[in-house]
C-alpha cells in the first residue's frame, strides 16, 4: 500500500519521521509537509502565490505551504505515479483535543485528505515537551490496520490523541467524541524598540471541560483517544427545526 505522511510541525520534526518508521512495514511511505512549523492554520489553502515543493530525498517533499497544501498538492499531482491509498498526518507534539480541532493544521492535513476520498486519521501526543512517541507510533500502526479492515463512511476521518505515557502505562483504547476546551487571555500585547505595539495571539488553556465520554476524559484517564469526525457541518436538527420559518 501506499501511505501519504504529512503534519503541521514540519518536514524536520520528530514525530513525522517516527511515524514514517513505524508505517513503513505497511509499503511504500511518501512524505509530504510543510518546510516550516504551521500550528494553528487550521484548513487554510495558499491561493494568492504560487508553491514550491521541494524533493529533499526520495519521496521526502518540503512545500512552502499549508498541510492542506501539501495533501492536495501530493494527490493532485506532486506523485503522479501512485495516488496514496491513506492520509496519516502527524505525530504532532501537543494533542488536538475538543476545539482544536478547528485550529489545528495536523486535523486539517487529515480533513484534507477525506476531502480527497482518502482514508485519513490524524494523530497527536499530548506533550509540548519531553515528548515519549513509542505509544504514538504504536497507535499509528493500530488504526492504520484498523482503517484497511474497516472502511469508514465518505466524508469521515479519525482523530487520534495519545497520553505522554510509556506504552505499558497506556490504559487502551476509547472511541470518544470531540470535548470542548476553552482558552484565556490568548492576547499577549508589547512592544517592540521602536516603541511600535505588536500583539502575540496566545492560547492559554484553562479549561478542560471534563465529560464522559469526550476525547479529553479519555486522554485524562490514560487512554488513547478515537474520534471519527465529519466534513459535513450542517446541524440536521436545527435545520429540521427552521424548515419553513422566514426569516
Amino acid at each position: 500500500m501506499h501511505i501519504l505522511v504529512s503534519n503541521d510541525d514540519g518536514i524536520n520534526a520528530e514525530g513525522l519521521r517516527e511515524v514514517a518508521k513505524a508505517l513503513a512495514p505497511f509499503g511504500r511511505i511518501t512524505i509530504v509537509a510543510p518546510d516550516r512549523e504551521k500550528s494553528g492554520c487550521s484548513h487554510s489553502l495558499t491561493m494568492n502565490r504560487p508553491l514550491r515543493a521541494d524533493e529533499i530525498r526520495e519521496g521526502v517533499y518540503a512545500v512552502d505551504g499549508t498541510p492542506a497544501d501539501c495533501i492536495n498538492m501530493a494527490v493532485n499531482g506532486l506523485i503522479k505515479d501512485d495516488r496514496p491509498d491513506m492520509v496519516v498526518s502527524g505525530i504532532n507534539l501537543g494533542a488536538n483535543l475538543g476545539d482544536d480541532v478547528t485550529y489545528s493544521g495536523t486535523v486539517a492535513a487529515a480533513r484534507e485528505g477525506a476531502i480527497l476520498g482518502i482514508p485519513s486519521f490524524s494523530i497527536s501526543l499530548d506533550a509540548r515537551s519531553e515528548p515519549l512517541l513509542d505509544a504514538a507510533s504504536q497507535a499509528a500502526v493500530r488504526v492504520t490496520r484498523f482503517l484497511l479492515g474497516q472502511r469508514l463512511p465518505r466524508g469521515v476521518f479519525l482523530n487520534v490523541n495519545v497520553p505522554n505515557l510509556p506504552p505499558g502505562e497506556v490504559r487502551g483504547y476509547r472511541w470518544t467524541y470531540q470535548g470542548r476546551r476553552s482558552y484565556g487571555g490568548p492576547l499577549v500585547e508589547r512592544k517592540d524598540p521602536r516603541d511600535k505595539t505588536y500583539y502575540w495571539i496566545g492560547g492559554i488553556e484553562h479549561e478542560l471541560v471534563k465529560i464522559d465520554g469526550s476525547d479529553i476524559q479519555a486522554v485524562l484517564d490514560r487512554y488513547v483517544s478515537l474520534t471519527p469526525l465529519q466534513l459535513d457541518l450542517t446541524h440536521y436538527r436545527t435545520l429540521e427545526e427552521l424548515e419553513g420559518t422566514e426569516v
